[in-house]
Parts: C-alpha cells; structure tokens; sequence
C-alpha cells in the first residue's frame, strides 16, 4: 500500500444552520468524464449463479415480539421470528394506523416496541413520543421535549437526523443533537436523568442510537467533517454518570489501550499508535468520531463499533495511518479497555468511515465453525472477521470499486489504487466506491432461514479533487471538492442479498436511487425495506421478488421493524420523511444545479424533488 505524505491544512466550507447540511465550492472545477473511462480497472461483485439456502445453526436470541433494542437483538441480526406476515399473507397487507411527527427532516430512526407501547425519536428537536397499541389508532401517551440547543443545528453534517433509542429495565435511553444522551421513565414519559457530554463548540453532535449492555449507556460521537477528537462513552444507565470514554486517537491511555490490546496484524500494533501515525498535533482534530452501531457478544463478553474517517479529507494534510480511525474495536464493556483492532482503511483517501453494522454470527468458514463478525465496509468490501482475534477471513466487493484491488488477507491491508489516489489539486475521476460508500449507515439484516445478508446500499461513483483546509473550531473541516454520480449501470443503489460464507451476492435489486433505509428479515421468509422517492417494499427473502409495496409520504429512510400486537397479530412499522445526506437537497431546499451542494451528493441525487417532498410520518401494517 502506497501512502500519501505531504504537508498542510487548509479550504473552507460553507455552513448553514437553515440548510444544516454542508454545501462545497467548486465553480474552479469543471467535472465532467467519460463514462467509459470511469468503469475502467473496475471490480465487479460476483454473484452466486447457484444459490442454495444455507440455514442458520448457531445460537439466537429468545424473541418475544417485542422491539427493545434498534437492530432488535445485541447481534444486530434485525430478524424476527414473526412469522403471521409471510410469503402468501403479505399481499393483504393493509395500512392499520399513522403518526405524524410535525416535522419535514430525515427520520431514520427505528421505532421500539415494548410492553404494548411503541416509542419514536424524532429528528431535532428530537422528541420522544409514546403511543398506546392497546387502543384502538394508537393514539399517544405522553411526549418528552428535552428541548436540545438551536444552534446544535449547525454542526449538524449531514441532516439533523437522529437513529433511535435502546430500551432497558424500564427506561428509554436516546441522545441529542446538542451532546445530551438522556433517560425517561417508558411508562411515565418523566425524564430520570440528562448528561451532557459534548461540546457543539466544538463541532461534536450526536445522532447514533445508543445501546445499554450491561448497566452501561455505549455512546459515540459525530462531527469527523468539524475536526473533533472521536470517541465512544459509557455511561452509568441508572445515574447518567460517565463510567468510561475511550478515545479513538491520542496516547494509549486515552485508547484505554493495555496489555489486554493484542491486534491480529502488525500494523495495528505498537505503542502509543495513536499520536505516531499522525502529524504533530493532528490527531487533536482528527475526527475518527464512533456514530454509528455497537453490537455485544455475551460471551466473550466484547463490545464491537467501528471509528469513522480521518478528518480533515485532504489525506495530504495527515500522512500516516491515522490510527485508529476507518477501523473496529472490540473492547470490554466494563472497563473500556480495548481487545483488538484492525483498520479497514488506513489513511484513509475517501471518507469511508467504518462506523456500519457488525452482525455477530457462527458461521461454517473452510470445514469449522468460527465466531465472526459480518461488516459491509463503507470501501465496497464486505468482511468475515473473527470476532475473537479481529483475523480477516473473508473480504470481497459488494459493489464497483476503483480505488482499491482487493484486501490482502495475509497482512489485512487495503490495496489502494495508486492512480486513484487523490492529492491537492488535482482532479481525479471514476473513484467507486464514492464519499458515502457502497454502504453508509443505513443497516442491514440477517436471515437464519437463508443464511443471507440483507444489505441496503449505494451504487455511486465520484469525482474529487483536495484542497487545503484550515482549522477553526465548530466549523467546517473537509479539504475536498466533490460530485457524485451513478456507477456503471444507470441507477443509485440496490438493494442485494448476500451469501458470506460463498463471499458472493445470491440476487439484487437495483434502484434508481441509493437505498438510504434499514433492511428488515422476518421468519415468513420476508425482507423489508423502503426507497428514497416513498415506497415500502417487502421482497422473497429468497429468490428478491417484490411481493408487496406502499407508497408513502415521503422518502424512506428508517429502519422498519416488525412487532406482535396486543392482540395478538404481527404488525410492521416505518418511519416515512426523506433527508439525510442523500436526501439533503430536499430537507435542506438546496439547488439541484449545485452538483458540489451537500459534499457533492446532490450532483447523484438532481431529480430527488421530482419524486418526493419532506414529511415526517409513522406508517403500521398488519394483516386484516
């Protein structure tokens, strides 16, 4: 791997706290390419021409109908073994009830379910609701307000989105744009307590849904485009006290690093990696937040998150490795002391953050079991990991990719295509994956029935070009130039099925836009999902042929779940309301002829107001 190393920081952004979302400069650009020349050295994911389901034997979580956690178990699998609503039922699916949230910014939260009540996180201003599924329309119990700061607004990057709350021994556990991670009493809707534990001066927000383990809060941080200093909390869930912070960069102290930390590859070895693979200085304001999922294995005892990019994205300014971001920790979720680490991305060249899901899973990997992790990178690989010493077993594209050539399994290490690599001023075309990823947050899911992965992604390519950034605190810190469009094919996004013990995908379905939503499997052989331009759609989970569809109100881009009902019947729930930073250029009202608008996602996303307008609302399906 080659690894850029020249100086400086520097290039400004333009930052609104109406549009809330960041807006680039390029009129000194003119980007244009060949289409031709943009597919060129590309890899293509290979697809399984004879896919048979692989049934899931390892160990699941008891289900009871309920909905308690955002990816419903702690091995973020987002099955349910529902099963009412299946293959032959669906067709009579019928809308049962809606809620309105008031607002017109990206929902992409997932709601919960527990005890006969279903729990809502909204964007800012981020409030909870509560609604009654004993009555009939659901109608609401109580709502908390916790009021967050309006100026929270402007360090928002990319939409003022917020991705759900976590329940636990009868609380609600959520967090604000303005660094509040609060707690509510789920009956009462009183809070029981509100820490802050972030500084928007700062350029830090927080948007991720935080997941309790253990009587521990686990809460990270956004803000990688602002040149915070990422980390990831632990908060006491009965006082809201902070039991631990491990640092994404700094001194080994600060990384809760110990004699405990022993990484699988060499490169990720060493002491005090943290501040030696950066300039001087420069992991200050690294970035490297942790806002995406954390997942728990109990019996290993092992947290799983992953460090988002290095900030800022001119890779010039930072020469180095820049540890430990584009990466995933396992760590002890008592004490915060990290077990391993492997870095997906060192230096990272394109903004992939490494913060997606990590579904915990035993699979059958060359004639024996192994305890791995399933993570479809942000780079376009989708990766097998042992999860008990971080190996790498498998690592293979998802989707285009021209910025690398593989993953090297022997040493870990991402292949970096040396012309592709960006440097200040410079223009480079036909970099696939784009700044977004073949797959951002949006989560996917696991089938047990299948033995498939559900994943919800991007198909999107980018030009790009770096420029020099100074630092401020609180504002804008990128370096880059960029617009984005549709990779070799015509469309978006897809949404594919993935087998990861055969490395390959089982079947697609492409769409014109990225699919920006969470994916949802059920035990009636159904996978959930919905569309930027408003529809729901419930596909075969095994052959992808859409069964069903609504449209809604509005683009979707939250996480659909599946519950049992007081009565007794399976009912399926989204949250309907585009934004984000694909639908930016709807929730924030920007101008499609701005190609380089939103960190230049508006250049894919022009004839998005076409198909769709905001609209926060609540759809709830069930059977007659």
């Amino acid at each position: 791997m080659k690894v850029s190393a020249l100086p400086a920081l520097s290039s400004r952004l333009r930052s609104s706290a109406l549009v809330v979302v960041i807006v680039l400069a390029s009129a000194c650009l003119s980007f244009s390419a060949d289409s031709k020349s943009r597919a060129s050295k590309m890899i293509f994911p290979a697809s399984e021409t004879n896919y048979q389901p692989r049934p899931y034997t390892g160990k699941l979580e008891p289900d009871d109908g309920q909905w308690m956690r955002p990816a419903k178990d702690y091995a973020s699998t987002r099955y349910s073994t529902l099963n009412q609503i299946n293959t032959e039922t669906v067709k009579n699916l019928k809308l049962e009830f809606t809620f309105s949230t008031g607002l017109a910014r990206g929902h992409e939260a997932a709601p919960l379910v527990v005890n006969n009540t279903m729990y809502i996180v909204t964007p800012w201003p981020n409030n909870l609701y509560a609604l009654d599924l004993a009555q009939p329309g659901a109608p609401m119990k109580w709502v908390y307000q916790p009021m967050p700061t309006p100026a929270s607004q402007g360090v928002a990057c990319c939409d003022v989105v917020n991705r759900g709350a976590s329940y636990d021994n009868g609380k609600i556990y959520y967090n604000t744009l303005d660094d509040q991670t609060v707690c509510v009493d789920a009956k009462s809707g009183k809070q029981v307590w509100k820490t802050r534990i972030g500084d928007i001066n700062k350029g830090e927000s927080l948007t991720m849904a935080p997941l309790v383990v253990k009587g521990k809060v686990l809460v990270g941080v956004s803000g990688g485009e602002f040149g915070i200093r990422g980390w990831l909390k632990a908060l006491d869930a009965n006082s809201g006290q902070v039991a631990w912070t491990a640092y994404t960069t700094g001194l080994d102290k600060d990384v809760l690093i110990g004699p405990r930390f022993k990484p699988f590859y060499a490169q990720d070895r060493g002491q005090d990696l943290g501040v030696k693979t950066w300039p001087p200085d420069a992991w200050k304001i690294g970035g490297a937040g942790a806002w995406g999922w954390v997942s728990y294995d109990p019996d290993l005892n092992l947290i799983f998150y992953g460090t988002a990019n290095p900030g800022p994205w001119d890779s010039d300014a930072r020469p180095g490795a820049n540890k430990f971001s584009a990466g995933i920790f396992a760590r002890d979720p008592d004490t915060g002391e990290a077990i391993w680490y492997y870095q997906f991305s060192p230096h990272d060249l394109f903004d992939y953050d490494a913060v997606n899901e990590n579904i915990l899973l035993d699979l059958p990997i060359e004639g024996r079991t192994r305890k791995v992790l399933v993570h479809p990178d942000r780079n376009g690989y989708v990766y097998v990991i042992d999860r008990t010493n971080g190996e790498v077993l498998s690592a293979n594209p998802f989707a285009p990719i021209t910025t690398s050539a593989g993953v090297d399994l022997k040493t870990g290490l991402l292949q970096y295509v040396e012309e592709k690599e960006p440097h200040r001023g410079k223009v480079l075309r036909g970099l696939c994956p784009s700044a977004p990823g073949a797959k951002d947050w949006q989560p996917s899911a696991f089938s047990p029935r299948t033995g498939l992965v559900y994943i919800p992604h991007n198909h999107l390519c980018m030009d790009e070009e770096d420029v020099s950034v100074n630092y401020i605190a609180g504002t804008p810190y990128v370096g880059a130039n960029v617009v984005m469009y549709d990779a070799p094919g015509g469309h978006g996004g897809e949404f594919s099925a993935w087998d990861p013990v055969a490395g390959k995908i089982a079947w697609t379905i492409p769409d014109h836009f990225p699919v920006w939503s969470g994916a949802l499997a059920t035990a009636g052989d159904l996978v959930f999902y919905g569309t930027m331009d408003g529809w729901f759609h419930a596909v075969d989970a095994r052959q992808g042929h859409d069964l069903w569809k609504f449209k809604t109100g509005s683009g979707i881009i939250g996480q659909p779940v599946t519950y049992k009902g007081p009565d007794g019947k399976q009912y399926v729930a989204i949250l309907s309301g585009v934004g984000g930073w694909a639908g930016a250029i709807v929730a924030g009202g920007l101008d499609p002829r701005d190609k380089s608008a939103a960190l230049g996602f508006v250049g894919a996303m022009q004839d998005l107001p076409k198909y769709t307008t905001g609209g926060g609302m609540l759809y709830v399906f069930s059977l007659p």
